[in-house]
Order: structure tokens, then C-alpha cells, then sequence
């Protein structure tokens, strides 16, 4: 595919060059719409309402810079513009922040799917602000930019959502350990 002239075909309106594009970005965009959304179905909504962005203002790229990452910031910007007027707890900036909760990976950690599902579980602000700072590399003053609160603020959020996965995960290595037990007992 020859990105530049697939663009210039999808500015014109041509829908050939629309489906070629939507079908070389689906897979990562929907990535990056899963993390930010609650489930599949959300996030396949999300992902349709970021191509319907895309190919609106695929006019006003320039060509100087990435595609991918422009593609990719008008898909979390369209996500997180979707739940800005969600309901959601607020954090004071000035309740103590805690210090970052490290959670150690081992064979029975929980698999990646699971993983997926805690952060997916997370409230609205706790998982955005922890997708947009620990996995796509935001600092604390974009994401209050982003999400119209302050850097405390994001700050404040992280250490809770990292707080309840650790919890979440730990819960996990419990039932594991139980149903382990629970097996061996019942074998005797």
C-alpha cells in the first residue's frame, strides 16, 4: 500500500482507499480503543466513531510527521472526548499521594487477558489516566490537559488505579493458591 497516495485518494472521498486504510489500521487502532474502553463491544464503537474522526479530518494532515501516531492521538482524543462528561470520582489535589504501587510478574500471575479485564474494570478516570501514562508514555500535566484536572490530580488517579490492580492481582494469587488446595485435598 503507498500510504501517501492511499491519503490523498481518502481526502477525494474514495471509498476503496477508505476501506484499505480502515483495514491496514483496524487491528492497532481497536488496541488502543480496548484500553480506554470498559469492554469489546464499547470498543468497537469507539474505533468506528475514531474512523468516522479520521476520515473527516484526514484533510489536515500535513505529511511531517507520523500517520501512525496521528492516527492514533485523534483515536484516544475521540475516545476520552466520548466519556469527558461521564460521571466520575473526584480526587482533591490535595489528598496525599501515595507512592507507586510495583506489582511483581510471576508464572501465576494473571494472564495478559485478565490483566486487560482488571484495567477494563477500572473506574472511568482511574483507567484512563492509567492507560495514558503507563502505556502511552503521557506525563502527568498532558493528562490534566486531556482530562481538564490538574497533574496532582493524574497523579493521585495513577496510585489508586495501580492500588486496585495490585489488589485485583493479589485477590487472583489467592483463588489460585485455594483452588490448588481445594484440588489436592479432594484427590485424597
Amino acid at each position: 500500500m503507498d500510504l501517501n497516495e492511499t491519503i490523498h485518494n481518502c481526502v477525494k472521498g474514495n471509498r476503496a482507499a477508505q476501506e484499505l486504510l480502515y483495514r491496514h489500521y483496524a487491528p492497532m487502532l481497536y488496541g488502543v480503543c480496548l484500553k480506554y474502553s470498559k469492554n469489546k463491544e464499547e470498543a468497537e464503537d469507539n474505533l468506528h466513531d475514531s474512523f468516522m474522526t479520521i476520515f473527516n479530518k484526514i484533510g489536515q494532515f500535513k505529511f511531517n510527521g507520523s500517520f501512525d501516531g496521528w492516527i492514533k492521538r485523534i483515536t484516544v482524543n475521540t475516545v476520552l472526548q466520548k466519556y469527558r462528561k461521564e460521571t466520575y470520582v473526584a480526587i482533591k489535589e490535595e489528598e496525599k499521594i501515595e507512592e507507586p504501587v510495583e506489582v511483581e510478574v510471576t508464572e501465576d500471575s494473571p494472564s495478559l487477558s485478565m490483566l486487560l479485564s482488571y484495567i477494563q474494570e477500572l473506574p472511568y478516570k482511574y483507567r484512563t489516566t492509567f492507560n495514558l501514562y503507563v502505556l502511552d508514555g503521557y506525563t502527568h500535566k498532558e493528562i490534566g490537559d486531556l482530562l481538564g484536572t490538574t497533574a496532582g490530580t493524574s497523579k493521585s488517579n495513577l496510585a489508586r488505579a495501580r492500588q486496585i490492580l495490585k489488589d485485583k492481582i493479589e485477590k487472583t494469587k489467592l483463588k489460585i493458591v485455594v483452588s490448588i488446595v481445594l484440588f489436592c485435598w479432594l484427590q485424597f
